[in-house]
């Protein structure tokens, strides 16, 4: 059998290899970057965290209006809250490429949006309707609006075929409720909500401490909080009386990350995060990892579990935990066992004296340390996906196929 050449092999590596950069999450904010008509439209992608929402997800279709038409949504001086539902109205749930718009089924088709996934829109005020128009052109409307549709297909800016598809259209979607005003999180007592949802004991503590400033401070910007469930916070709060007041303030704003995560971020973007309490050298971070849909938080000493969601809801998303967070910067870790001895020959007498036994006065595992313990080693790792996993797998397989 004749052995393909070494162009052959190397030039099936390398198309498995383009098939593998094309799976790579888009990033619809650089994508925007190169377009600067369309730079209101992307600031406020990036203030309101849509953006964040958008490169998570694939097979969505983002239709981008230029700065005029963003200036006309400006003037009616929404709040952030109330904007980030009038662009995740123009975020929708499938892809339409500009050959796809002027192919539609019968002419007219209705499309989810991210609005709409939120719960936040009521009835099927969350869906746009695009019609194929006379003349070449694509109109888009709500659902459930009456009239000729007000927006129209202007162009395409960037297609990653069956990922994300980026159009413009002519104007803001009108949705009077996209654009009510509603109670954003910002406007809810974190320690009522807490209260109100099984962490009482870590409100409370929360309320008698400087931290409730800084994690009030932290809202509007975005804040995800790990919260201690009650069963949890009664047991520790022994210990946590032993601290001192810098070391109860920290351990608080140890629990709040200074960006909203949703659970669904969490689940996709696994890694180490600073905390409310990170400052300079003092590191305070934790570590999120997750098997399936379960989701943990690490630290060097516990490794706690969220058990629950209390609110998620952007820019605020505050999870409940089955274990306090202790940093190493405030507690010790436990000791790692001494490998038992070697069992010694009959024949040959012991040649060293036994080991002294541990010194009473060391800290038990969890107690307060007076300094940080020693640093984890690289606490960063590499994440494949599945589809990475699978066409590398293919490509190797392939490549010794053709060698065979």
């Amino acid at each position: 059998m004749q052995l393909p050449s070494s162009a052959t092999v190397a030039t099936v590596v390398l198309s498995l290899t383009l098939l593998l950069c094309a799976t790579e999450a888009h990033n619809i904010t650089h994508i925007l970057a190169k377009h600067p008509q369309f730079s209101t439209f992307n600031h406020y992608l990036t203030t309101t965290h849509l953006a964040v929402e958008i490169n998570r997800r694939q097979t969505i279709t983002v239709c981008v209006v230029d700065n005029a038409g963003m200036s006309k949504l400006l003037s009616k001086h929404l709040s952030n809250y109330v904007v980030n539902n009038v662009l995740s109205f123009h975020v929708l749930l499938d892809y339409f490429s500009a050959k796809k718009l002027h192919q539609i089924t019968n002419g007219t088709a209705l499309a989810a949006t991210i609005f709409q996934a939120t719960g936040s829109a009521t009835g099927s005020s969350g869906f746009v309707n695009i019609t194929d128009l006379k003349g070449g052109k694509v109109g888009f409307s709500p659902a459930d609006y009456e009239g000729p549709p007000p927006a129209k297909f202007v162009k395409s800016i960037k297609e990653i075929p069956y990922n994300i598809s980026v159009i413009q259209i002519s104007m803001i979607l009108p949705s009077a409720d996209a654009e009510a005003p509603s109670p954003g999180p910002i406007q809810m007592n974190l320690t009522t909500l807490m209260s109100a949802h099984g962490c009482k004991v870590f409100a409370e503590t929360l309320l008698s401490s400087p931290a409730e400033n800084t994690f009030e401070d932290n809202v509007e910007g975005g804040l995800t909080i790990f919260c201690p469930g009650d069963d949890a916070m009664k047991k520790f709060l022994p210990k946590f009386q032993n601290l001192s007041a810098e070391g109860k303030q920290s351990l608080l704003e140890y629990h709040g990350v200074p960006i909203y995560q949703s659970i669904s971020n969490l689940k996709s973007n696994n890694g180490g995060m600073n905390t409310l309490a990170t400052d300079g050298g003092k590191k305070y971070a934790l570590v999120i990892q997750n098997e399936g849909e379960d989701v943990t938080v690490k630290t060097t000493i516990v490794t706690a579990k969220i058990t629950g969601t209390l609110i998620d809801q952007l820019p605020l998303a505050i999870f409940s935990l089955d274990k306090v967070l202790l940093p190493k910067e405030l507690f010790k870790a436990a000791p790692t066992p001494a490998p038992a001895p070697a069992p010694e020959a009959d024949s040959e007498p012991p040649k060293h004296s036994p080991s002294a036994p541990a010194s009473p006065g060391e800290s038990p595992t969890d107690s307060p340390a007076d300094g940080p313990s020693d640093d984890d080693a690289d606490s960063g790792a590499v994440k494949y996906s599945t589809e990475t996993s699978l066409v590398v797998f293919l490509s190797i397989w392939l490549a010794f196929k053709l060698l065979m």
